[in-house]
């Protein structure tokens, strides 16, 4: 909580420093910051509200992963920028602020369901959980995808498939979970697609009244 909390500050900080935008990037970069700092502090506020869990994930594995998932992406951070061209540079900066954007609504549905370990509180499977089984992960790749670009140098491309490969290593961690913990949770998922939409997922949406209303997991 304090990690998230203290990066949408120091994130707010430095939104003056932006101010005034002079061109269609600069107010994309603009949007894409604020985005950030209202998804951080959405983090943190979760974080503290969040309901207790009644499953939680055992081993080592599950605990590293989750916490290199969650952080290492703040590595690119780092990296020195490419010499972009103006259309790429608003492409990249557009995923940026589409993949965040939907960070917060997934996460606003998630709410107590919250967690960075792969733990069970509630199962979701309303909203952005009727068309995939984890649509935050989802959104942060497509952010993941705009910093790789605006950075684009082989490292950064190795690093984030590292991230892709360690997230989908949280996603498989917190299946098991929510199996264990919710018997219902075996029906949600053979209606449900895993990441990516198809047309299942719209299935899926005719199929979701027929489930429990109770909800999808912990993201991590």
């Amino acid at each position: 909580m304090i990690v998230y909390g203290g990066s949408a500050l120091i994130g707010a900080a430095s939104v003056p420093q932006l101010l005034p935008p002079d061109n269609l990037h600069g107010w994309l970069a603009v949007a894409a910051r604020i985005a950030n700092i209202l998804f951080l502090g959405l983090v943190a506020l979760t974080t503290i509200a969040r309901l207790a869990p009644i499953m939680k994930s055992q081993g080592i594995e599950t605990r590293i992963s989750a916490l290199l998932g969650t952080f290492l992406s703040i590595v690119l951070a780092f990296f020195s920028k490419a010499e972009l061209g103006p259309i790429w540079l608003a492409v990249s900066t557009t995923l940026i602020l589409v993949g965040t954007s939907l960070s917060i609504v997934v996460l606003r549905w998630l709410g107590k369901s919250f967690s960075i370990q792969a733990e069970a509180r509630r199962l979701v499977t309303k909203g952005p959980y009727r068309i995939v089984r984890h649509p935050l992960y989802l959104c942060e790749g497509i952010a993941l995808v705009g910093m790789t670009l605006q950075v684009l140098s082989p490292l950064a491309v190795l690093l984030a498939i590292v991230i892709v490969m360690i997230q989908c290593r949280r996603m498989i961690n917190e299946e098991r979970i929510l199996r264990r913990a919710f018997p219902e949770y075996a029906a949600y998922a053979a209606t449900t697609p895993f990441l990516i939409p198809t047309g299942a997922g719209r299935l899926a949406n005719q199929a979701g009244a027929k489930l429990p209303a109770k909800a999808v997991d912990p993201h991590a």
